[in-house]
């Protein structure tokens, strides 16, 4: 398996406070339709936190049911609980999922061992391949270089990183470290032709959300070597990269998406709606690019 290529993190489209599948069900084949390497349900996009255990696992189906194996399906099974992130991985991988993604453990600031022994504990445990997750804004630490390469040294399971840590020169230690099978995919589109420049192979994308066929083009010819086609397609959604990060994700993509007429903008508490002002750049970003 190559995860080489766009994935979208998808959102997870909620309709008077409970998971709207049927809006899930019809984003996915829109993303399918776009060809879309890959998706993940409920990651920090999917609004994992506000999830319970059911919940979780039902969007994890539901996203298996409607991939129909015309994608692959990464599911988000980590956890700051190594016990419960070994309950979701399992059950992912029952459930049909290809591989699950695992955020590095937040709030409890594990050190490197523990790292390799929380990571090492659900390699033992599934069969399945595993994506790492290192995005040190909402966990407060990084994965270590050093420990990324010991995990894929000692569990062939682990077999790539999602790199949201915002560093190029992060990638280059990665790619130096590493084997040329374990793949790095980034974690923010605005930097997906930085990463790939190095030694990248895709995207975990917010955008293609809204822009599948757009994401899947640019990455597709930067790894073809035709990085003039995929710095124009850039260009042009750099805006949209930015803005949807103007407040907390996933509160910018799904009022995008509301206004796609693709789900509801609603979010659960802690997160809210976007600001008035947020609200219109965001507007105007997508009326530009004829959104």
């Amino acid at each position: 398996m190559t995860f080489a290529g766009a994935h979208t993190a998808l959102a997870t489209p909620f309709r008077a406070g409970a998971f709207d599948e049927a809006a899930f069900r019809s984003i996915i084949a829109g993303q399918i339709a776009g060809g879309i390497s890959g998706i993940i349900p409920v990651g920090t996009t999917g609004e994992s936190p506000t999830l319970d255990h059911s919940e979780h696992m039902r969007v994890i189906e539901a996203a298996v049911e409607a991939a129909a194996k015309k994608c692959l399906v990464i599911a988000g099974t980590g956890s700051n609980s190594t016990a419960e992130a070994i309950d979701l991985t399992l059950a992912a991988e029952k459930a049909g999922a290809d591989a699950a993604l695992l955020v590095a453990p937040y709030y409890n600031k594990p050190s490197p061992e523990g790292l390799y022994r929380h990571f090492g504990a659900i390699a033992e445990a599934a069969k399945f391949p595993l994506v790492l997750y290192s995005i040190p804004g909402r966990c407060g630490i990084e994965i270590p270089v050093e420990t990324t390469a010991r995990l894929a040294k000692d569990f062939k399971n682990i077999a790539a990183i999602k790199e949201a840590g915002g560093s190029v020169e992060r990638v280059n230690q990665l790619r130096a470290a590493l084997p040329d099978s374990f793949e790095i995919l980034s974690g923010d589109d605005s930097l997906t032709l930085p990463f790939m420049s190095v030694g990248a192979v895709g995207v975990i994308s917010v955008a293609s959300n809204l822009i599948p066929a757009e994401v899947s083009a640019m990455v597709r010819h930067q790894l073809a070597g035709e990085s003039a086609k995929a710095l124009a397609i850039h260009r042009k959604y750099y805006p949209l990269f930015k803005d949807l990060f103007i407040e907390p994700n996933p509160v910018p993509v799904k009022f995008a998406l509301a206004r796609l007429g693709q789900c509801t903008a609603d979010v659960r508490l802690p997160l809210c709606e976007m600001s008035a002002a947020n609200s219109k750049r965001l507007t105007e970003t997508l009326e530009k690019l004829g959104l």
